[in-house]
């Protein structure tokens, strides 16, 4: 971690590691880590990995870009290793924003209401900020969880539903079995932590709790429910735009693309020599349009709001 925050240089305050190799949740050896790296400023951390990489995108469209819609995702080798890192670079700013009931989509709340590592920070208060971004990452799940509840529940089947109508709000090529999997990877640790959750909100009035189970003391207006529809369309929107960004700055994006599939959704691509030379022009829209036509979990539930 230590390697990483030098990469990005004096502005980096935090790393938080995530995905499947932090949850143990049936990561291969050859898939990449998954990073958020949390920054002061955006300008002197592009331009300190760019001098620590040597090649790749220039700083100044990373900048611009991280300022129109973060986080960019930026590739990053670990040294005399095999690993790869795949960092997502946020302001500490944004990393505010985007926990918060004023994110514009669900990108970073979607990984971030799971199990998460925070695995370096810069000192004590940068750490005690990046917490509380993540505590209010968890406290908001109910927000846009609570149109898709039954009319009782237990912690369990509130996690599930929210790993359900996350992956349904977002375009992933995941396999169906990839909420199980999830569940039984984080069950352990994300259960404690939306107990505490739920039993706030009992003690708040919220839901009323008999035993283990819960219930929503007032249901979803269809106000509530067009709210959470439209917040997860606008995100399905911005997350096609955020894969147009890999382009421009994830280095090896073409075949990361390839392999995430392959590896995720068990399809292979061949790429014709046509693919491989314009794949702007030939690739991108099959690749899209294969994410696009996945099935959607939950589908019926996000139909119904």
């Amino acid at each position: 971690m230590a390697y990483i925050a030098k990469v990005f240089g004096s502005s980096t305050i935090a790393i938080i590691h995530y995905g499947s190799h932090a949850q143990q949740s049936g990561a291969k050896p050859e898939s990449a880590h998954d990073f958020f790296v949390i920054v002061d400023r955006y300008a002197p951390a592009y331009r300190s990995f760019r001098a620590a990489i040597g090649h790749g995108f220039r700083a100044s469209t990373a900048i611009v870009l991280a300022r129109v819609l973060p986080p960019n995702v930026v590739r990053l080798s670990l040294p005399h290793q095999p690993l790869q890192g795949k960092c997502a670079v946020l302001s500490l700013a944004h990393l505010q924003d985007l926990t918060s009931p004023r994110s514009l989509d669900h990108f970073t709340q979607g990984r971030l209401f799971q199990h998460v590592q925070l695995v370096w920070t810069r000192d004590a208060e940068s750490r005690g900020a990046v917490r509380e971004a993540l505590v209010n990452v968890r406290a908001g799940t109910f927000a846009w969880g609570r149109p898709y509840l039954p009319g009782n529940f237990d912690v369990e089947s509130y996690f599930r539903i929210l790993l359900e109508t996350s992956f349904a709000g977002e375009i992933r090529p995941e396999a169906n079995d990839r909420v199980a999997q999830l569940l039984a990877a984080q069950r352990d640790t994300m259960l404690r932590v939306y107990t505490e959750l739920l039993q706030h909100l009992a003690a708040s009035r919220i839901v009323v709790q008999a035993g283990k189970v819960y219930s929503q003391i007032e249901q979803p207006s269809r106000m509530d429910r067009l709210r959470v529809r439209m917040y997860f369309k606008r995100s399905k929107a911005r997350a096609t735009l955020r894969w147009f960004k890999h382009v421009a700055l994830y280095d090896n994006w073409l075949d990361y693309i390839v392999q995430k599939i392959a590896r995720r959704a068990g399809q292979t691509i061949e790429l014709t020599p046509l693919e491989r030379r314009w794949p702007l022009l030939f690739l991108w829209p099959r690749a899209v349009r294969f994410l696009m036509s996945r099935p959607q979990r939950q589908g019926r539930q996000h139909d119904a709001l």
